[in-house]
């Protein structure tokens, strides 16, 4: 499979969440997340599993807002914040309640230890892809495709600015998700991720 077989939504949504996401996310944050789709849509279709692409490729644009200064909360998991700003983006973009609330769902989805594929389909594939980007999570993403994914968005220093963001909010959010993966080893899992060696 190559990146031009990995149809991108060009809905009015779609777009409207990239330029979200362009606006708010460095470099790195938004090569990152356009990476977390790109994986993904590749895993659900290696493994049989049937996502709405639209709502994955949004909530992909979205998952890691609540990280930014202008969405980041003092009280709440980034995941949570970002959800909520998704909540808010899919009502402007005129989804109805339910879809809504499932584009939050997923962001918050990503950070758990594992999501049934069954229950939340788009959950697990972000979950699953986010592992992929961020921990170098052992799936095997043939070398070609991530060749043309990494060319295409590189990580741009991605491994220290994610660091950086979780460790600041491990140390203000001590009960968060965030704060558990750092005592987990998340730090050392990024600093030796094979995807940044094959840059």
């Amino acid at each position: 499979m190559q990146l031009i077989d990995l149809p991108v939504p060009d809905s009015a949504a779609a777009v409207a969440a990239r330029e979200v996401a362009a606006q708010y996310c460095s470099t790195a944050l938004l090569n990152h997340s356009v990476r977390a789709y790109l994986w993904g849509v590749w895993y659900a279709r290696d493994q049989g599993i049937v996502v709405d692409e639209e709502l994955l490729y949004v909530a992909a644009m979205l998952h890691d807002l609540g990280l930014v200064d202008a969405f980041d909360s003092h009280r709440v998991d980034f995941e949570y914040a970002g959800g909520h700003v998704a909540w808010v983006f899919a009502a402007g973009a005129g989804w109805p309640v339910r879809r809504r609330e499932r584009a939050a769902e997923i962001i918050v989805a990503h950070m758990l230890a594992e999501v049934d594929p069954a229950i939340d389909p788009e959950g697990h594939v972000l979950e699953v892809s986010t592992g992929i980007d961020i921990s170098g999570r052992s799936i095997a993403v043939p070398s070609g495709l991530r060749a043309e994914v990494l060319e295409a968005y590189p990580r741009a220093g991605l491994a220290q600015e994610f660091t950086a963001c979780f460790a600041d909010q491990a140390a203000r959010k001590p009960a968060s998700t965030a704060a558990a993966a750092m005592r987990s080893g998340l730090a050392e899992r990024i600093a030796t991720n094979p995807l940044d060696a094959e840059e």
